[in-house]
């Protein structure tokens, strides 16, 4: 990470803001895809794990961000962004 510039960021014990999100995300994706589920192999748990992050952020409607998809959100803020610029 550290190549790239990063750093992660987590909270002081008892301050759960920072993981919420990741906490979320995490908790969709056992209880959508994983829970109760068998793999044979490593691979077809990677697979359907890619699946689901790409369902989760292309095509599944949140509605805190107006029953659009996260791509579809951040598209139409960049144009915004592009025209007032």
């Amino acid at each position: 990470m550290t190549a790239y510039g990063m750093r992660s960021s987590m909270s002081r014990k008892g301050n759960c803001w920072d993981n919420s999100p990741a906490e979320s995300l995490w908790g969709a994706l056992k209880v959508a895809r994983i829970h109760g589920k068998k793999f044979a192999t490593q691979r077809e748990a990677k697979d359907e794990i890619v699946d689901w992050i790409n369902f989760y952020n292309a095509r599944r409607q949140h509605s805190t961000l107006g029953y659009v998809s996260s791509m579809n959100f951040e598209k139409n803020w960049l144009a915004k962004q592009q025209q007032v610029a």
